[in-house]
């Protein structure tokens, strides 16, 4: 019985300016460190002094020199690192050396990425896809954003959009979502029109709360700078100037998603974002959101942004959640197609 030959090992010396702390590059209590050896179970990682030294494969050296030089150029920028940004740094450095990224962009540039500050805190993309989701609502006029819940899609939608306004790039900003959730009707929700209302279009408020002052937001609103419907008071209108971010858009009919990206005006931009396994039409109804896919692939200046569960940044159990369900579906879709 022939052994395999032992793959040939790799060595790398890798010294961090003295202007970084290794505190700062390792983590407190060497908590960054650690995050390291888990990803690199086959490799020896040494600390001494300013130097760090790795031992392994040569992937997996090659990929710990570039993973520590990342993490330098983020530091250079006076932001800390994180074990999240650790992880996501190491993901997207693996994506990228297995040929499914295309190198075009560093976790350095997705994780140092400045969209909007505000009350003392950054917005920035967390994940390449993020990142190019972002790039995409400056270059094109229409994006769809389409993930599952927790990926940030309606976040960093609203988040360009309050850039747009606050850069004087549009005048006035339209968020909607349609008013059709988890089988409750309007007619049955007690109160006046805006009370029945008011509990679809609560998250957007809440992230307007996030990215502005809040004793500002009524002012905005007052005087239409800010305006947040349900998707049926767009119809009839021509929206110019504006940037128009429509959400949930799983739950718009093949004929309301025609009629909203018909309000397109001049100098406006829209986002549409939406979470196709998460429908919540009546049986028979078809989802606009899954339609307008096919109806306007390969259009000039319309983008889908794709998002997944690897692009979650809420609790990490959230991610494996939106797996196990897709998994589950997915099998049950062959067994149907089987006829068991």
């Amino acid at each position: 019985m022939t052994q395999s030959p032992t793959q040939p090992q790799a060595r790398a010396q890798i010294e961090i300016p003295a202007a970084h702390p290794m505190v700062m590059l390792l983590g407190s209590g060497d908590s960054l460190l650690r995050v390291i050896e888990t990803a690199f179970p086959a490799a020896d990682i040494h600390v001494r002094g300013n130097e760090i030294s790795a031992t392994g494969s040569a992937a997996d050296v090659a990929l710990i020199q570039r993973l520590f030089d990342e993490m330098v150029l983020v530091l250079r920028t006076g932001l800390p690192m994180t074990e999240d940004a650790v992880e996501r740094s190491i993901a997207m450095l693996r994506a990228s050396g297995n040929g499914t990224g295309d190198g075009a962009e560093t976790p350095a540039e997705v994780l140092t990425q400045n969209i909007l500050s505000s009350r003392g805190r950054t917005i920035r993309p967390k994940t390449l896809n993020q990142k190019r989701y972002v790039d995409a609502i400056d270059k094109h006029t229409i994006v769809f954003g389409i993930g599952p819940a927790g990926t940030g899609k309606t976040y960093l939608a609203m988040a360009k959009a309050v850039q747009a306004l606050q850069s004087k790039q549009v005048s006035r900003i339209i968020l909607t979502r349609p008013a059709v959730e988890a089988g409750e009707r309007l007619g049955f929700l007690p109160g006046t029109l805006f009370d029945k209302i008011d509990p679809y279009l609560r998250p957007l408020y809440d992230a307007l709360h996030d990215m502005l002052d809040p004793d500002s937001i009524p002012r905005l609103m007052a005087a239409g700078t800010i305006e947040v419907a349900p998707l049926a008071y767009m119809r009839g209108r021509t929206l110019n100037d504006a940037f128009i971010i429509l959400d949930e858009a799983q739950n718009t009919s093949a004929e309301q998603m025609k009629m909203f990206l018909t309000r397109l005006g001049f100098d406006s931009k829209i986002v549409v974002t939406g979470d196709v396994t998460q429908v919540d039409l009546p049986s028979g109804t078809k989802s606009g959101l899954r339609q307008v896919q096919e109806i306007l692939d390969g259009v000039r200046d319309v983008h889908f942004s794709r998002l997944t569960s690897e692009d979650v940044v809420r609790h990490k159990l959230v991610g494996r959640i939106v797996d196990a369900y897709e998994k589950y579906d997915n099998e049950e879709g062959r067994n149907g197609r089987n006829g068991k």
